[in-house]
Parts: C-alpha cells; structure tokens; sequence
C-alpha cells in the first residue's frame, strides 16, 4: 500500500517550522520536505522532482525549487554547494560539514568536530549576523580516486 503523499508523519515539525518563519503550509511542501527525508542523501532538485512526481503528479521543477527554498529558509533543509553551480538538498539541517568531491560531484556527510566559534566571532567583529557555519572538505572520492 503506497504511503499518502500529504501525510506529515515523517516529518510533523514541516508545518509548524514553515509558519514559524512566514509560509503557507502546502502540498507540495510537505511532499518535498518528506521525499527529501525519506530518501535519505543528498540530491538535486531535478533528481528529487522524478522522486516528488510518484506522488504528486503534475508537479513542475520551478515548484520544487520554491518549495527547497521555502524548507530551506524555515531551516527544514540545507543546500549544499557541490561544485561547478550545481546544488544538493540535505533534509539534516543540523550544523554539520561535508565532503564534495571535485570530479564526480558526490557530497557526503562529515561528522568531525571542529569549532567554528573563531569564524563566527570574526564574522560578528565585522558586523554580521551568521545564521551558522560549516566545513566543506573538497577532494577526490574514493571511487574516483581508484577510477
């Protein structure tokens, strides 16, 4: 029996964080939130759009990429940069760091201590307001470095 695409159990904090910070609770926000959650990785909205659509038919990519950007302002998900331009949506929105590989693109999880108050001071000295900060470590991935 396949799941209904507007239940919110797999993720019940999306409303309340969505009008917390000023957004009407959709379908197709809710929809975006708990496909992201349930896949489970890092992916782009084109590849999330296939994933959104079994669920939601008739759903447009301009769609999915409001509705990243809505979770992501009310701090449902994180964007992480995989380089060249290319986006990647995290439904971890914890502090947290990543690895991104420079050929291939792929973005992992990097859960490493490391303290960011020195950066995040620096950054109050000179007048901004951090939401947060993260490490990104860029390399090669060990399938292209075998490769």
């Amino acid at each position: 029996m396949e799941a209904n695409p507007l239940d919110t159990t797999a993720s019940a904090d999306a409303p309340v964080a969505l009008r917390a910070a000023g957004y009407r609770v959709t379908p197709q926000r809710l929809v975006v939130h708990r496909t992201l959650v349930e896949l489970g990785r890092h992916v782009g909205a084109e590849e999330l759009l296939g994933e959104v659509e079994r669920r939601l038919p008739n759903v447009s990519l301009p769609t999915v990429y409001s509705a990243l950007d809505a979770l992501e302002d009310a701090g449902l998900v994180r964007r992480v940069s995989a380089g060249q331009g290319r986006a990647l949506y995290d439904a971890r929105p914890a502090d947290h760091h990543h690895l991104v590989c420079r050929r291939c693109g792929a973005v992992e999880d990097l859960d490493a201590r490391v303290s960011l108050s020195g950066a995040l001071a620096s950054a109050r000295e000179n007048g901004f307001a951090p939401d947060g900060a993260e490490v990104v470590v860029r390399g090669l991935c060990a399938s292209c470095r075998a490769g």
